[in-house]
């Protein structure tokens, strides 16, 4: 497949709206496109690497005269399987990749007409999975890490305690006053076993990890980081409210996430925020 830096825009990929409704009038079209991204020196056999112009069958099944072998256009891309026509994936790729503060299932789905909030929330998180740019590099200089929880106020449970909650790792470039590239992923808990192998594979060896007092992360030091730590006063917030906001200079990763998911308005609880 062509690499990014030798994509022409208007030739290779569509520049407007405009075009890309020219482009993409039928899924006849769509097809074509896919294929040429798949195969821009022609159709090459996964199965025994033949190389020609296959048969087409009525099943738009790809049937190579070498091995006899039949492979789907599809397979193996986000559009596998899928019963929706492809002029309507093309059309929510267009629109998810060009809002500037972001999109939501719900957005998305009333923009596409779609009748089912899982299809349209299933399609966005599809995209953004194909939007991850394979080998991208990793944060570097001083990166904020810290945890937060997504999910209902739990009764009874303070800190990092929680029994329902989805714990998600966060790793924050510091950027002056501002926040560079973030990380995110979801753990299972906030042990070091966790913790610290999301920071080794989103920091490069040898950054500066500014962290509060956990425990989780006493493992940076001996794993190559240089750990700085900003100690703040036991707050039950930790587990719901917007707690550990009391750092005196940076903000803390949990608002960083806020703020990039929350573009235009005040600070407030991540875990509000997220999809």
């Amino acid at each position: 497949m062509e690499v990014a830096k030798d994509l022409v825009p208007g030739v290779d990929y569509p520049r407007t709206f405009q075009e890309v409704d020219e482009w993409f009038r039928s899924d006849a079209a769509c097809r074509e496109y896919i294929r040429r991204l798949r195969w821009p020196g022609g159709f090459i056999c996964p199965h025994c690497g033949w190389t020609g112009e296959p048969w087409v069958t009525s099943r738009r099944l790809l049937h190579c005269r070498g091995c006899q072998g039949q492979t789907s256009l599809t397979a193996g891309t986000i559009f596998q399987d899928t019963r929706k026509p492809l002029r309507m994936w093309f059309m929510a790729m267009w629109y998810v990749t060009n809002q500037k503060n972001g999109v939501s299932a719900l957005g998305l789905q009333r923009v596409l007409g779609l009748s089912s909030y899982e299809t349209a929330w299933t399609w966005l998180h599809k995209l953004r999975r194909a939007m991850i740019r394979p080998g991208r590099d990793s944060l570097c200089g001083t990166v904020e890490v810290d945890e937060t929880y997504v999910g209902a106020v739990e009764k009874g449970k303070r800190g990092r305690e929680t029994e329902t909650k989805a714990i998600v790792a966060v790793a924050a470039e510091e950027n002056g006053k501002g926040v560079g590239r973030i990380r995110l992923r979801h753990i299972k808990d906030v042990s070091g076993a966790s913790l610290l192998p999301f920071v080794q594979s989103a920091v490069v060896p040898g950054a500066v990890i500014h962290t509060d007092g956990w425990s989780g992360y006493s493992g940076l030091t001996a794993a190559g980081y240089k750990h700085e730590v900003t100690v703040v006063g036991a707050n039950p917030g930790r587990s719901g409210s917007c707690g550990d906001a009391t750092r005196p200079q940076h903000r803390n990763a949990s608002q960083a996430m806020a703020a990039r998911h929350s573009s235009g308005r005040r600070s407030t609880c991540a875990s509000r925020l997220l999809p």
